[in-house]
Order: structure tokens, then sequence, then C-alpha cells
């Protein structure tokens, strides 16, 4: 079943895609695949490229859903070591060996920052192995002269984050020839359209701006938990091992994984609708004014003291600032209490989360463990409330990796009170990122 095909109207929705596609290929400059989400188009590369079994380099501050990915592809993911200032790929201290065990590269692009994609399109080359760039943080930001998604075999990107549609995604490929393939695979793993899914996608944000309005939110997301609909406890979800294992064994095999790959996006492989593909349309329709906007909100970020060594040029469009701060959980409750949401914390990264049963640890942790304990990403969108909150707050930046930090304190946090369950992970107001065009899949924070 191609995108399109299903249901009344296939005709008029079955053009849509194109149109969207048009978009990005202008963007891009690629051939460009509509797929429902960027974790599906993620899917589908790398089956279409990898043999299974094989090892793909990945960061290990990265979404889990990413990493389930992998390995429902039949592949084992290998933890790279990073940068810890912007946790992109250090490609300088990947070893020798373990280059030359690789079957692939998986960018991150975290936040938006790039990784360096012309180091590791040249270091692919000289091993004859694909290149694959995750830009579902990154739709408007650029490496190289180039913009991200342009220099990998293939790239994926969300148009849940920047174009704000809460669905969708793109596979962007750089051999426009394997199309008619990879467009082949895609129909074969979409799932249906089923027209309740597409009404409560339809009536979702109304919803959700009632909960804001009435200032429902932290009511709403206990309720939740208190009936179990909520499928992460914190910022990882359950890994239950041996299933895992059992799921591993079956490989490659996206149906054993989806209790993994699913979380937060159940309708991550459904066949859009013509209500989803309007909206995403309509998203990519204003992503100029949003990309301006993060680009303002972003250098507004990056002049504080809380911000990493800023390098020369322009500005990002970063999705998330991630800002660098001593004590991010008493930062994280600061900006709740104002209605500031902290979301996309990946935290411990992959290696510590999994385990070495599933992954290969990174050779070099330290820095992954650094910045995942102290990153906070601020959506540079509320970035003027987000300084005033900090700095009222009295929140420190982190010491450098290396330098001897001062013992924490509660002095200047905002308020008197005790931070409710204290550290990120515990609530779920501290997981999503909650503002017009969000969206709670009644699962955790959005992902893509």
């Amino acid at each position: 079943m191609a995108i399109g095909e299903a249901g009344p109207g296939s005709a008029r929705s079955g053009s849509q895609p194109k149109r969207l596609e048009e978009v990005m290929r202008g963007r891009l400059g690629r051939e460009c695949v509509y797929v429902p989400s960027c974790r599906f188009g993620l899917f589908v590369a790398l089956r279409h490229w990898c043999p299974p079994g094989g090892r793909v380099l990945m960061s290990p501050v990265n979404d889990d859903v990413i990493f389930f990915v992998v390995l429902a592809a039949g592949l084992r993911p290998v933890q790279a070591p990073l940068n810890p200032l912007d946790a992109s790929i250090d490609t300088d201290a990947v070893p020798e060996e373990v280059w030359g065990s690789l079957s692939a590269v998986l960018t991150t692009n975290l936040y938006g920052n790039p990784d360096p994609a012309p180091q590791l399109r040249s270091r692919c080359d000289a091993l004859g192995i694909p290149l694959f760039e995750d830009g579902a943080h990154a739709i408007g930001s650029e490496v190289g002269g180039r913009p991200v998604g342009a220099w990998g075999d293939a790239s994926v990107f969300s148009l849940s984050k920047h174009v704000g549609a809460q669905t969708g995604g793109i596979l962007a490929l750089a051999d426009p020839g394997r199309s008619a393939a990879v467009r082949e695979a895609c129909a074969e793993l979409l799932a249906p359209r089923r027209t309740a899914s597409e009404l409560t996608y339809a009536v979702r944000p109304y919803a959700e701006a009632a909960v804001r309005g009435l200032g429902l939110r932290r009511a709403a997301w206990a309720a939740m938990g208190r009936l179990g609909l909520t499928e992460r406890e914190g910022i990882r979800m359950p890994l239950r091992p041996d299933a895992l294992a059992d799921a591993v064994r079956s490989a490659p095999d996206l149906a054993a994984h989806d209790p993994w790959v699913r979380v937060d996006m159940h309708d991550y492989r459904l066949t859009p609708g013509p209500v989803r593909l309007r909206r995403v349309r309509r998203g990519l329709g204003r992503l100029d004014d949003v990309l301006a906007a993060s680009r303002a909100g972003t250098e507004l970020l990056l002049s504080t003291r809380w911000a990493r060594p800023r390098p020369g040029g322009a500005a990002q469009p970063l999705f998330r600032v991630p800002l660098l701060v001593a004590d991010r959980d008493a930062a994280i409750e600061a900006l709740a209490r104002r209605g500031i949401v902290v979301g996309y914390l990946y935290d411990p990264p992959l290696d510590d989360y999994a385990g070495a049963e599933f992954t290969d640890p990174s050779p070099a942790p330290e820095g992954a463990r650094w910045f995942a304990r102290h990153a906070l990403p601020v959506d540079p969108l509320r970035a003027r409330e987000a300084v005033e909150v900090l700095e009222r707050s009295g929140a420190r930046p982190a010491e450098p990796p290396g330098a001897r930090a001062e013992p924490e304190t509660a002095e200047g946090a905002e308020g008197a009170e005790a931070p409710e369950g204290s550290a990120a992970p515990e609530g779920p107001a501290q997981r999503g990122a909650v503002r017009p065009g969000d969206t709670v899949r009644g699962l955790g924070p959005p992902r893509d």
C-alpha cells in the first residue's frame, strides 16, 4: 500500500506528499520521500543500506527510540566518544580498530548542533560504508557550507519539531536512482490508515490548548500516571532486557521491536490521512518564520554565561539550546514554576542505559556522561523568559570537564520550597515540552 492510497479521497491526499517532498527537495537539493515519522524513515534507510549484523557508530546521547530502531534493523549499535560541550561525535577519539569494524555511521545533530559531517563523510568514503544523518532537530542547520542532511547517503527529518505538525517525516536520498526501491520498502511497512487515529489527531491540539489554558497540565499528567497511561517513569523508557533479547534474536524485525519503537508515537508507521498532510503543509509554509525566531532566541541564549564557548559565524536556528548548568534539577524546577517545561533530555547515555549486551560501549564515555548530566535544553522561542528565570534562581554554570566543581547548594533557588521530586526524570512536567504546537502523545515528550 503506497502512501495516500487508503480510503476515500485518496487521489487528492495522494498528491499532498508529493508537494511536501518538493518543498524539502528545494531545501536540500536531494530526492525526498515523505514518511509518517523520522524513526520509520531511519528504519527503512538502515535496512536498505546495511546487511544484518552490521555495526553502526552512533551517539550515546540520543533518543532511546533511535537506539531501538537500530536494533530492529538487525544492527549492532556502537557508541561513539563525544565532544562534552555540544555532544557531537569526536571523530579523532574513535579508535582505528572501531572504524575498521563499522558498516555505517549515524549522526544525531543533537538539538540542531551539527555533527562533523564533512569529516565523517570522508571517513565513510575511505571505508566504503554509508553515512546516515538524523536531522530531526536540525532542519535549519548547516555544516561545511551545506544543509544538515546534504552529506549522507540518506538523511531523515522530523516534521514534528520546527515544523510543529506532530506527525510526518522526510527521508532524503543522495542517489535518486534508489527512490523507487525505497518507496517500495516504505509501502510494504506502512500500516493502514485508521479513521479513529485521524480524528484523534485532528482534535488533539484543541484539547491540549484547553488543558494549558486551564492550567491543568500537571494534574493531567498525574492522572495519566495513576491510570497507567504513560510509558515512561523517567527520561529513558524501561529497557525490559529479557524481552528485548528475544526481539533482537529475531531481528531484522520491526514488529518484534514495536513495543520499544512506538513509545511516544504509536502512529509512527501509519499511512497519513488528509488532516495530517494538510497540517504538515501549513507548518512547512511557516517554517522560515519559525527558523528566524529560533535563530534569534539561540543568539540570546548563546550570549549567556551558561552557554558553551561560542564558535565563530552565525548562530544556527537550534531546536533546543543546551545550556550547561551545575544543578540541572534545580534549574528545571525553577523553569517549571514559570510554565517553561524542559524536555528532550537523554540521560544516562545509551551505553550506561542498555549495557554491553545490546551495544558496544564508548571507548571514552566521560564526555557523554558529563554532557548528559549538565545539559539543560532550552526552547529558543522562550529564550527571554528562560534567561530571566535562570538569573533569578541563581543557576550556576557547570564547571568545564576536568575542573573541580564546587559542592552543590540550594542557595539562590527560586522560591523557598524544595523541588517536588527534585530530579528531572520523576515528573512528567519535566519531560515534555508544552507550548503551542507541542503535543503530549499520552506517552511522554514529543520525540519525532
